[in-house]
């Protein structure tokens, strides 16, 4: 019986998740995903490897993982098969044959994030799970001081969680811009790797500054001070999308 390995690409809704990782006794991305490839294979364990985790409320629309399996079956019937079992809210985008080295984590080379806001007077309640509501004025040109600051290889301690396991914090943020589109921003994030919750801290601090309640000349210094508690608050879940995972 020959295994072989699949890379998937997958989108989901993280709204009504307690993240991607498998937690016991609550709903999670993978938990979801092992469950239906259990059926598929009889009743037997297949284990999901993700290219990462994501937090409850965070949304993915290029997650990758893999997985092994000895089903002889064309990799559209696979498509077909695992969209037709999963919920509604994860759906799979692509499915292809994978070489045995490859690893949905180690073999990513950098990652890309997005970050979404809206600054209408009022709320929307049809886009509450998919952007943060921030009604209030951005100073462009403050934000893009802020910007030069982060790109570039940084210790980005300052603008990690303190719940982060990792000793090296030392990080390449690539590519760091926005689009804006009537009230509608959209914060772009690419990097060769990105720390615990470093996406959603950066973007507190852009909007601190972009609203004028801090200086984007901070920057530097609060990147040297390596301490948390200067960087802006952590943004909430729901503006955040795993857009895209990158290969050799």
């Amino acid at each position: 019986m020959q295994i072989q390995k699949y890379k998937c690409i997958v989108s989901y809704d993280g709204s009504n998740f307690s993240g991607f990782q498998i937690q016991p006794q609550t709903r999670t991305v993978q938990g979801e995903i092992e469950a239906v490839l259990k059926k598929m294979h009889q009743n037997r364990s297949v284990k999901v490897v993700g290219s990462g985790r994501t937090d409850a409320g965070v949304h993915a629309y290029g997650q990758v993982i893999h997985f092994d399996s000895p089903l002889e079956i064309s990799d559209h019937q696979w498509l077909k098969a695992l969209n037709s079992m999963t919920p509604p809210d994860i759906s799979f985008t692509a499915i292809e044959k994978a070489d045995a080295s490859f690893h949905a984590r180690y073999s990513a080379i950098k990652k890309e994030y997005h970050y979404k806001i809206y600054t209408a007077p009022t709320r929307d309640p049809f886009r509450r799970h998919f952007a943060l509501h921030y009604p209030y004025p951005l100073n462009k040109a403050l934000i893009d001081t802020a910007i030069a600051h982060l790109i570039g290889t940084h210790d980005f301690t300052s603008f990690c969680s303190a719940k982060t396991a990792v000793d090296d914090k030392v990080r390449t943020l690539l590519t760091l811009d926005y689009e804006i589109a009537d009230d509608h921003w959209t914060f772009r994030f690419v990097g060769d790797g990105f720390l615990y919750n470093m996406v959603r801290i950066i973007v507190g601090t852009l909007l601190e500054v972009g609203s004028e309640k801090r200086s984007p000349d901070e920057l530097p210094w609060i990147i040297v001070q390596r301490d948390r508690k200067l960087a802006g608050k952590t943004a909430p879940p729901e503006g955040l999308y795993l857009w895209r995972v990158y290969y050799e």
